[in-house]
């Protein structure tokens, strides 16, 4: 038996292989990596996206957390010289130390579902670096991450993101596409970073501490959920009805209203 089917899907890394053909393919397309681009792709497993990403010529740089994988990456690909493997946590992983100009990084992956949300906040703390965002992830977050104001998806997750980023619902993927197939559709989404921020906030740390506030108690109306950060007349100020919910309002509301708290905290 070959080392590459030795390995186990582990489920501390919430690993799911991708092996179906054609869904490889189409996320390929999606993708559609170039000569000479830097392309980063997080958690590679077996390679079954890596092998497609390299044929294009871009130069790859992979970061993969389970040590039992790096010796069948090496394997695969140590010969090419356009890969190199990064052995590493891509939540504690600079993406500074890569170089290359202002939004040229390309970032790739098939996301284990208990990172994802704060592997995506890690890398819009890098966003000025990044070109796009190519993701598999578990389809609800997917559909959180392209949500309008309105629905019961639209949220801090939708807010935060969609601040920094265009978002696009590519397509869903079936559990069988996977080994082991999880228990939950999947869906490839692409997020492209603002060359200029459409809303942008004073303080955007602000706009994180009001957004959260806001959606801690989503029932409840905007007057009471803020009501330890911005009194009633600082709510009406900023053009907002604090007799509304918090998934009733669009970025810019909240824009608006962290902008008046960051007006509030410089008069203190």
């Amino acid at each position: 038996m070959s080392e590459l089917h030795q390995h186990r899907a582990r489920k501390r890394f919430g690993q799911n292989f991708l092996h179906d053909a054609g869904v490889i393919h189409r996320i390929l397309r999606a993708i559609h990596a170039r000569e000479g681009e830097r392309l980063v792709e997080i958690g590679p497993g077996q390679g079954a996206l890596t092998e497609g990403l390299l044929s294009s010529g871009a130069h790859l740089d992979v970061v993969e957390l389970d040590l039992d994988l790096i010796p069948i990456l090496r394997a695969k690909f140590a010969e090419r010289a356009n890969f190199r493997l990064n052995q590493g946590d891509a939540l504690k992983f600079d993406f500074t130390q890569l170089g290359g100009e202002p939004h040229s990084l390309r970032v790739v992956g098939n996301l284990p579902y208990n990172i994802s949300t704060p592997l995506i906040f890690h890398l819009l703390d890098h966003a000025s670096l990044i070109k796009d965002m190519h993701f598999m992830l578990q389809k609800e977050v997917v559909e959180r991450l392209a949500a309008e104001p309105g629905g019961g998806d639209w949220g801090r997750l939708s807010i935060m993101v969609q601040y920094h980023c265009r978002v696009e619902h590519l397509f869903n993927v079936g559990p069988g596409a996977f080994n082991p197939p999880p228990k939950v559709d999947s869906a490839i989404v692409r997020l492209v970073p603002h060359a200029v921020l459409p809303h942008p906030a004073k303080d955007h740390r602000l706009l994180e501490r009001v957004v959260r506030e806001a959606f801690n108690q989503r029932r409840k109306t905007l007057r009471n959920t803020l009501k330890a950060l911005l009194p009633a007349a600082a709510i009406e100020a900023a053009g907002v009805d604090g007799s509304r919910r918090p998934e009733q309002l669009d970025l810019a509301a909240f824009v608006r209203l962290a902008d008046q708290l960051a007006e509030q905290t410089s008069a203190e």
